[in-house]
């Protein structure tokens, strides 16, 4: 009968546990596909000073004491750039040793290689140390003339204390659990426990997910450049007969240096091919001629015309 009490009571406690969870439960469940959707608090521009907090009164003023707020502010920065430069592709190169001396890393890395009708282009997305940013935005305006350059600052404080609150309290409940599985006595409690503990466990693993994709994008600045080049001019087309006879001596200068050049191309192998072929045609003509000697001497002598 005492074990029947104990089974009921374990029993009970478990169906607390599971519906005292249940609010836990309904917030985890509306973060674990991705991050939350909070306001975004408004940032103070760099070399401007932050506002004081005014989150308390003074209690000898009528006020009621409230706890000031000195939470570090947890913001994500990102920041765009275009560069004109002479040479993408070493730029690019140069942009990557910045980049890795202020510790951070290359994510993505594209070359276009210049053409006829387009000019020559880099495009690099930068993970850099936040509090690195300024100075690698100003050792990469070095490489050439900077363009544009923007930063965009969210503050995602809320989120992520959101998340630590999260977190925490799932750990705390699933310690709870575990103490009542400990306890627990009974297969169908042990089997409710056990469940209830699996769904805590990968909500759990969720939001630590989530919290480390904040830690990643608050101490790691996202930085997108463009390193391009002065854009290809069309020539224009002649519109006068002067024109016409200048742009057509072009083209022939043009074909005259396309001509030499093939003719240094192939003169390597003209000369080598002109030996060949003066030996081909040397043991030709002797040929012909071992022949034309052969054929005269098996011919039959000729008859001397008669004596009149």
């Amino acid at each position: 009968m005492a074990t029947t009490s104990r089974t009921v009571a374990l029993g009970a406690l478990a169906l607390a546990a599971t519906l005292g969870l249940s609010g836990c439960s309904a917030g985890v469940n509306g973060a674990a596909g991705g991050a939350p959707d909070v306001a975004v608090q408004p940032v103070p521009a760099p070399g401007l000073p932050s506002q004081p907090d005014k989150g308390y009164e003074s209690a000898a003023d009528g006020g009621v004491a409230l706890q000031s707020s000195t939470t570090e502010r947890s913001v994500i920065v990102t920041g765009w750039a275009t560069i004109l430069v002479e040479d993408p592709a070493a730029a690019a190169d140069s942009a990557v040793d910045i980049v890795t001396a202020a510790g951070g890393r290359v994510d993505a890395r594209s070359i276009q290689a210049p053409t006829e009708y387009s000019a020559g282009s880099a495009s690099l997305t930068l993970r850099v140390p936040a509090d690195e940013l300024d100075g690698v935005i100003e050792q990469l305006g070095g490489l050439g003339t900077v363009q544009t350059v923007s930063t965009n600052a969210s503050d995602v404080t809320v989120a992520v204390q959101d998340l630590e609150a999260r977190i925490s309290a799932l750990r705390s409940s699933i310690q709870r659990l575990e103490d009542l599985q400990a306890q627990a006595s009974d297969i169908d409690a042990l089997i409710q426990l056990e469940t209830t503990i699996a769904d805590r466990q990968g909500q759990l693993e969720s939001l630590e997910a989530q919290q480390r994709y904040y830690d990643d994008q608050i101490a790691m600045s996202t930085m997108t450049v463009d390193l391009v080049t002065k854009p290809v001019v069309a020539e224009p087309d002649p519109d006068s007969f002067w024109d016409g006879i200048v742009k057509g001596w072009n083209a022939l200068a043009a074909f005259g240096a396309g001509l030499l050049v093939v003719i240094g191309v192939l003169l390597p192998w003209l000369i080598p091919l002109a030996v060949i072929g003066a030996i081909v045609w040397i043991w030709v003509a002797a040929a012909r001629s071992r022949r034309r000697k052969r054929a005269a001497a098996a011919a039959p002598p000729a008859e001397a015309p008669p004596t009149p």
